[in-house]
């Protein structure tokens, strides 16, 4: 077994002595447990999950799926990147929510502004699908559809090699298309990238790197 338990442990003794967990000698990667819980990965706002360390190819099509909720109005969703500029990004601005694409020729992007009284950083669920087919992009957050004209229709394959950042990227590494830096803090779930009929729905404990990232144990309400 190469990752840990996603539960919660307490009152453990070991010859009758109750264990002290209020102070630990050493910690990693452990948070409380909450009194009201949900399904979900809870990022605290300070670090990232890093998936698929030997690199991931967007190439002409995906489709990415995946549920958020945060009370932020900034904050990096997902990235993934190349060498060179070809990249792709989700993120959170000032409440909107963008997704960027760029082929090779330039960057393009979709975005999403909230109409009315709907807020996105409300801390509560919403859905999201940003989807790329060649040179085509789309976003559908809660059934809404946003699509945007993209002139580099020649370019068609974002040649990214570079492992999968979500919720945030090390400061050593180069992301094309995200233009913050700002950590998300609030908590993700169901996070699928589909490839034509391949679907891979990704396990945050499985991460190959995983800073201020808690999986599968969501806070019931904003902490």
């Amino acid at each position: 077994v190469t990752h840990s338990i996603p539960a919660c442990i307490g009152s453990m003794t070991i010859n009758s002595k109750q264990l002290d967990n209020e102070s630990p000698v050493s910690i990693f990667a452990v948070n409380k447990c909450y009194v009201t819980v949900q399904d979900g990965t809870f990022f605290d706002g300070s670090g990232f999950a890093a998936l698929v360390r030997e690199g991931y190819k967007v190439r002409s099509d995906v489709n990415i799926t995946l549920e958020f909720r945060t009370t932020a109005v900034h904050g990096v969703l997902l990235g993934v990147s190349s060498a060179k500029v070809d990249a792709i990004g989700l993120e959170i601005v000032n409440g909107k929510v963008l997704f960027h694409v760029n082929n090779g020729a330039g960057r393009i992007t979709a975005t999403y502004e909230p109409r009315g009284t709907s807020n996105l950083c409300d801390g509560k669920w919403h859905k999201l699908q940003a989807n790329k087919s060649k040179h085509r992009i789309s976003l559908i957050i809660d059934g809404n559809l946003v699509q945007t004209d993209n002139p580099y229709i020649q370019s068609t394959s974002a040649d990214t090699n570079n492992p999968i950042y979500v919720g945030g990227y090390p400061a050593d590494v180069k992301q094309n298309c995200l233009m913050s830096k700002s950590s998300f803090r609030g908590c993700l779930r169901n996070l699928m990238l589909t490839k034509g009929q391949q679907a891979e729905l990704f396990d945050f404990s499985r991460a190959f790197d995983l800073r201020g990232v808690f999986p599968h144990s969501c806070p019931g309400a904003e902490h």
